[in-house]
């Protein structure tokens, strides 16, 4: 009989107590999403919600959506920061299923790892988590899978999809908006979660800045900044529907301002975007003038300022404006919604940005 070892999935590099000893570390996070139509806890084979909670509901529509946060991981790994690119992945999923006026209730993860580092992923977690409650919803399940030979030991992405409920008679979206009505802007934190190839390519490996460099113009190190979490704007937008007319909501990711308003923006009307309201942070211009970017190829790729648009009648953007200052949103009037006329797209950007 021979003592010869055989191949095992450890030797593979597959290390299955690190995944388990990963998923005990990250229960307490998961804890801490829970709403009370979850069942159950984390381990099983499938995440449980409690559907009776729709019975509230004369005609629920289910919402969903699924999304990753792109090259942004790559800079978390560089600096071996695990815990705000959870925030990031949220805001991806959820702030997409509020647009219709959904209010998110429950989500699931995949992370995918080169090598299982218990307190990284559990780390992963944490902001995912952290960034569930910013939204509303909870955490009912995921999935972490290891590709040794495929991904380095320390290389990852993230992807995620989540689960929203609206009330049919007040699913938000074109057929609601009217000549007239108020186009809202709400301040983004940052870059968010878009254009991070092109950022990285013109910050990294053009200029070849260092991640860990102070840079005066931002007022703290690059890295801080390109890891800033994307702003979630969920229960900010449910708030708005609570307390004034909304007729319809952009969340401004891949694609630009213009691009994603024209998303919800009706046949035979065109949106008009004032760039004189505001002042994009910083990171933008550091962006297109280190880079020699043109301005339309940073408005086609980055959002410039502006993470998430309301589309109100024009009498309701003063309460809407007031209940995002009490929320502590930055927001403004950027623009209106007026006849297309010869406007061949459903949107546009106008004039200069301030400085």
């Amino acid at each position: 009989m021979s003592d010869t070892t055989g191949a095992s999935y450890a030797a593979a590099g597959v290390d299955i107590e690190a995944g388990d000893r990963a998923v005990e570390l990250m229960k307490e996070w998961v804890k801490k999403t829970q709403r009370p139509e979850v069942l159950g806890g984390l381990g099983g084979f499938a995440g449980l919600f409690d559907a009776s909670a729709l019975k509230k509901y004369d005609r629920p529509l289910l919402a969903s959506a699924t999304d990753g946060v792109g090259t942004k991981v790559d800079i978390a790994r560089q600096l071996g920061v695990y815990d705000t690119i959870g925030h990031d992945l949220v805001a991806m999923v959820m702030d997409d299923i509020v647009v219709c006026g959904a209010e998110p209730l429950f989500m699931t993860d995949y992370i995918c790892v080169g090598k299982v580092h218990p307190e990284r992923v559990a780390a992963i977690v944490k902001g995912i988590a952290e960034g569930c409650v910013l939204a509303g919803c909870a955490l009912v399940g995921g999935e972490t899978a290891e590709h040794p030979g495929l991904l380095g030991e320390d290389d990852f992405d993230v992807a995620g999809a989540g689960t929203g409920v609206v009330e049919a008679d007040r699913l938000l979206g074109p057929d609601r908006i009217r000549e007239g009505d108020a186009v809202v802007a709400m301040a983004a934190s940052g870059l968010h979660s878009n254009g991070y190839s092109l950022v990285r390519h013109v910050l990294l490996n053009e200029a070849g800045l260092a991640l860990d460099a102070h840079v005066d113009e931002l007022g703290r190190t690059l890295g801080e900044e390109l890891l800033e979490p994307t702003k979630i704007y969920s229960l900010d937008c449910l708030a708005l529907m609570r307390t004034t007319e909304v007729h319809a909501f952009s969340h401004v990711t891949g694609g630009g301002l213009a691009a994603n308003l024209a998303r919800v923006i009706p046949d035979g009307l065109h949106a008009s975007v004032d760039r004189s309201t505001w002042t994009p942070a910083p990171v933008f211009d550091l962006v297109g003038r280190t880079g020699k970017v043109e301005r339309l190829e940073l408005e086609k790729t980055l959002n410039m300022g502006v993470g998430m648009i309301a589309v109100v009648p024009r009498e309701s953007a003063d309460v809407a404006l007031a209940t995002l200052a009490d929320r502590g949103v930055d927001a403004w009037v950027a623009g209106e919604i007026t006849a297309r006329g010869d406007h061949a797209t459903g949107a546009t950007m106008t004039g200069d940005y301030a400085r």
